[in-house]
């Protein structure tokens, strides 16, 4: 176990931008996720994520999802683009290269639609800075060959179950409660094993990347809803698109997407809020930073 980490108030100032910047210049997102089969189809998810990163800023994004879901996230986040997912790992790096992706959001609604042995490989080597959430994360549990060539470059962005399920996957028996202290122990865990910058949701978020440790003070229990997780990767890979330090963009990043929650609890209530309503009201959080930090 590292040493305890130092708990830090310290939240980012939004990305800056050229009054000269084009969409090319403000953060290029790639989003794999998206599953169709005889089960169960997700096209919601990655167009959720796809539509909150455009509302966190960033310039492009393309969504890379099963041919048969392309029309419907295109109806979904009109202003990305799709791609039919490959079978091979070396057709999905080919895609984020030829993109000229910031970053990668993985495993949004991504289901069993490639196998464990491609998104190993690809996790092993994306070159670019990587938000692993969903299904992504459930890939991981059942890998045990997932080796990130630069950890630090990476988001883990789990709620309790799945931090239990990545925690049983190497051998880790840790109790993880609803208390303050439990939480930040399972993410500390977390970090210690997989050594990247984790995002616990739940209240509370906490967010460390094992010598510096957060915990949100925004969002509600209205944001207890379907795709919720899925406008927080978008968020987050938005501001890590646009430059951020992962550290700093996954505070940043829950930060305002509880803040986000809170104006649209404010003015729908807790009970009616959706994910959709999260992404209504990042204008306003977005705008209530920026004035708080240029004061």
């Amino acid at each position: 176990m590292t040493a305890e980490p130092i708990l830090t108030r310290e939240i980012a100032s939004l990305p800056p931008r050229s009054e000269d910047a084009h969409k090319g210049d403000v953060g290029r997102v790639v989003i794999i996720g998206g599953c169709c089969d005889a089960d169960v189809a997700m096209a919601g998810a990655p167009a959720l994520t796809a539509n909150a990163a455009f509302r966190s800023g960033c310039g492009l994004v393309q969504v890379v999802t099963p041919e048969l879901l392309r029309s419907a996230v295109i109806g979904l986040a009109p202003c990305a683009t799709t791609r039919s997912i490959p079978n091979d790992v070396d057709s999905l790096l080919r895609f984020v290269s030829e993109f000229e992706a910031d970053v990668v959001a993985f495993g949004p609604g991504l289901g069993d639609t490639i196998t464990v042995e491609t998104g190993e490989a690809f996790l092993s080597r994306c070159p670019c800075p990587l938000v692993v959430d969903a299904d992504g994360l459930n890939l991981m549990v059942k890998s045990a060959a997932v080796r990130f060539s630069d950890p630090s470059r990476v988001i883990l962005t789990p709620h309790p179950g799945e931090a239990k399920r990545l925690l049983a996957a190497v051998g880790r028996d840790l109790t993880l409660e609803r208390s303050p202290t439990s939480r930040r122990q399972a993410a500390c865990a977390l970090h210690d094993i997989y050594r990247c910058v984790i995002v616990l949701k739940g209240r509370g978020t906490i967010v460390t990347n094992g010598d510096r440790l957060y915990v949100n003070g925004t969002g509600n229990a209205g944001m207890a809803t379907g795709g919720s997780g899925d406008v927080l990767t978008g968020i987050i890979a938005a501001l890590v698109g646009q430059g951020l330090e992962c550290f700093e963009a996954a505070i940043l990043g829950v930060f305002l997407h509880g803040l986000a929650g809170d104006f649209a609890a404010e003015e729908l209530g807790r009970y009616s809020m959706t994910a959709l309503d999260i992404i209504e009201y990042l204008p306003e959080a977005f705008s209530e930073h920026e004035m708080t930090t240029n004061e």
